[in-house]
């Protein structure tokens, strides 16, 4: 199965309507957080999106938070559009979990929706197998580096990919890491940014 996905939207029309004509040809779409700006224009950054009729599975950035995310989602009324954060779900034919946030804690100041580690541990921690783990931040060592260098990706992340081993991770959250793609034991880890990602996954039949 083909599946286009991309992070860090924050409002970007132009790029909103690249991300959309090129769903048409996906069979699954995965938005790993940051829609909007500042917790402000989510409604708009789903209008924007509106146009996506694949499955579509979203984790919540440090942009938005989860119950904002939801309540947008279900003002669209598209019932094949999915918000993932701390669960898990099958959706395409393949065993999916989430996680928002930006983890660990970010410098950004009170609008930013942040998730500590050990929170992120627990909340991973339910998570006992994957085909495909969406985080909004990047896992410590691979796609996590800011432009002076700085490795600031998640431990708890890290761990649970080498747990968990799922076939594909996909991020965001560190611009300067945007195209970023490096490996956790078998599994490819991208970061992803504002543009159309695409990889191909084999649904597992039994």
């Amino acid at each position: 199965m083909k599946i286009m996905a991309f992070s860090d939207l924050h409002l970007a029309r132009s790029r909103a309507a690249e991300l959309v004509a090129a769903s048409a040809g996906a069979d699954l779409v995965v938005g790993a957080g940051d829609f909007c700006n500042h917790r402000e224009g989510l409604s708009d950054a789903m209008e924007m999106l509106s146009g996506i009729d694949a499955p579509f599975v979203m984790v919540p950035g440090n942009a938005e938070s989860a119950d904002e995310l939801r309540a947008a989602v279900a003002e669209t009324g598209r019932a094949h559009w999915h918000v993932l954060h701390g669960e898990g779900a099958s959706i395409a034919g393949l065993s999916i979990f989430g996680l928002g946030y930006g983890i660990p804690l970010t410098p950004f100041g009170a609008w930013s929706c942040d998730m500590p580690e050990d929170a992120a541990e627990t909340a991973l921690a339910a998570c006992e197998g994957a085909d495909l783990l969406i985080t909004h931040s990047p896992p410590k060592g691979v796609g996590d580096l800011t432009s002076q260098g700085a490795s600031v990706g998640s431990t708890a992340i890290a761990a649970a990919i080498s747990r968990i081993a799922p076939r594909l991770a996909l991020c965001g959250h560190i611009h300067d890491s945007w195209g970023a793609r490096g490996q956790i034991g078998p599994t490819e880890v991208a970061n992803l940014g504002p543009t159309p990602n695409w990889f191909e996954i084999e649904r597992q039949t039994t």
